[in-house]
């Protein structure tokens, strides 16, 4: 079994220390957890230990012998591989093409490509994962965002004659976020496998169950600098927590300040739009109503469907007494506000400013007004807590979790009538969760209607009034919250509509 053994890593941009002289000792056959608060410094690490951008200060050494990181070919050479929450695709490609970038390409006699293996060696991956319903000659840019995470993981796991055999360590970066439960489990099985390989693997998860189930070890980081290394066996969730926030965090929702009010904001009577059918539900000023159901049941489209990106075909729908909006710019004029799933590829302009992601469906007349946009911009950011430089840095130079953040100072300027939440908590660490939860809750007490959407149910239970349940498009189900468990809301995912 290998050890690595990473020393002194230092990152500075500008006067911010992203990294403060953080060790780090990993063992072959042990799968070692990372964990921190958005802006702790994980994302730093794991790009310098990929090579891709230099390290101030570190030392490198597998067995004791010292390895060069200077750039993505050393890391790669050294046997590391690396697994990346975001999904960097190239959609107009294959599956298989996608996931054998980067590697040297089967070749049939030395000239052309040879196809049949190339499909072989990713469907032998996939297999490894043990995912046998993804096509590996569709378009990568067709599959859901599951699907998507499922091939890029397996990715890791493409055969490969030349370097495989020192492939030494994989780092998977919040793996799971954007997975079901049971396609976790397909993920949790593969790094079991791979630990038993006698490779090393460093989880990084803001899942704090997740890491106790799975992980043998576990490293804290916050502000850049080293808090804590322990053996899982040692730790409990609470003291995780602490060590994350320095703080004690309420392992809990906070409890709504003010009961829904009798406006009725949205009324769906029986409607049809885009994959869904037969919806049925009023929501009120002030209430939460969460959207659930197994994987693409059609959660996604509820929320869209306000944004006026399926057309009712069916039935009566109607925001505030007056038809649906036709389009996102017509949403957004009439008091709704939406978090998409995926933030970095449908939310966020990652290469303009803080400012200009916040102010810009709130811009009006032919020219922006700077003054106005920061004053917009500073005041909200303040309100979420925002980390940043300054509010003229790039979007894209932030943490997850603060780009979660600067959609959210987005969505509640001038308090939205509608707020609609897709997976708003996706990839936050816990201590950012809670300041979105207060965020909700008090956007609620001023008598905003929220629709939100989760894979977390504990989350759903926790801050939603009510649960509407999909099955295949179809309402199946509209719950109410007191006294509901997961396991009592997860039976309903699959039942088919009460009689």
């Amino acid at each position: 079994m290998h050890r690595l053994d990473f020393y002194n890593m230092c990152k500075t941009y500008g006067a911010a220390k992203a990294l403060d002289g953080v060790d780090l000792s990993l063992k072959g056959g042990q799968v070692h957890a990372l964990m921190g608060e958005n802006g702790a410094g994980k994302s730093t690490l794991i790009k310098l230990l990929a090579g891709v951008v230099p390290a101030d200060a570190l030392t490198a050494k597998v067995d004791g012998a010292s390895i060069a990181l200077a750039s993505a070919q050393d890391a790669q050479q050294a046997g590391f591989r690396f697994i990346h929450q975001e999904l960097n695709i190239v959609p107009q490609v294959s599956v298989a093409e996608n996931m054998l970038l980067g590697r040297t390409f089967p070749r049939r006699f030395s000239l052309g490509i040879n196809w049949r293996e190339v499909n072989a060696r990713a469907r032998e991956a996939l297999a490894f994962l043990g995912v046998d319903h993804i096509d590996v000659r569709a378009l990568a840019g067709d599959l859901n965002a599951g699907d998507c995470m499922l091939m890029k993981i397996a990715a890791a796991f493409v055969s490969d004659p030349v370097t495989d055999e020192r492939a030494i360590l994989y780092v998977l970066d919040e793996p799971t976020a954007a997975l079901t439960s049971a396609e976790s489990e397909l993920v949790f099985d593969a790094i079991a496998r791979l630990a038993t390989t006698g490779a090393a693997v460093l989880y990084v998860s803001h899942r704090i169950d997740e890491v106790l189930r799975i992980c043998d070890a576990v490293t804290v980081l916050r502000d850049g600098r080293l808090v804590s290394t322990e053996p899982t066996a040692e730790l409990d969730k609470a003291q995780i927590i602490r060590d994350m926030t320095g703080r004690d965090v309420a392992d809990a929702y906070p409890l709504a300040s003010a009961k829904p009010r009798p406006e009725v904001i949205v009324d769906m009577d029986n409607v049809s739009a885009g994959p869904l059918s037969e919806v049925n539900f009023k929501l009120c000023a002030g209430e939460v109503i969460g959207v659930a159901g197994l994987a693409n049941a059609g959660q996604g489209a509820v929320l869209e469907t306000f944004m006026g990106l399926h057309p009712v075909r069916a039935g009566v729908a109607r925001l505030q007494g007056k038809p649906l909006p036709r389009s996102p710019e017509q949403a957004w004029k009439r008091g709704v506000a939406y978090l998409p799933k995926e933030r970095r590829s449908e939310g966020l302009m990652l290469n303009m400013s803080i400012r200009a992601n916040i102010a810009l469906p709130h811009l009006t007349g032919l020219h922006a007004n700077a003054s106005q946009e920061r004053q917009m911009a500073k005041a909200l950011g303040s309100q979420m807590r925002l980390k940043c430089e300054n509010l003229d840095q790039p979007v894209t130079q932030l943490s997850g979790g603060n780009q979660q953040k600067v959609l959210f100072a987005r969505a509640l300027h001038g308090l939205p009538d509608l707020l609609l939440l897709d997976e708003p908590t996706r990839g936050v660490d816990v201590g950012a969760k809670y300041d979105i939860y207060c965020t909700v809750r008090e956007a609620s007490a001023k008598g905003c209607a929220v629709l939100m959407t989760s894979s977390d149910l504990p989350e759903l239970l926790g801050m939603c009034d009510r649960i509407l349940v999909l099955h295949n498009g179809r309402q199946a189900h509209m719950l109410d919250c007191n006294g509901l468990t997961s396991s009592d809301l997860l039976s309903h995912f699959y039942e088919a509509k009460a009689a």
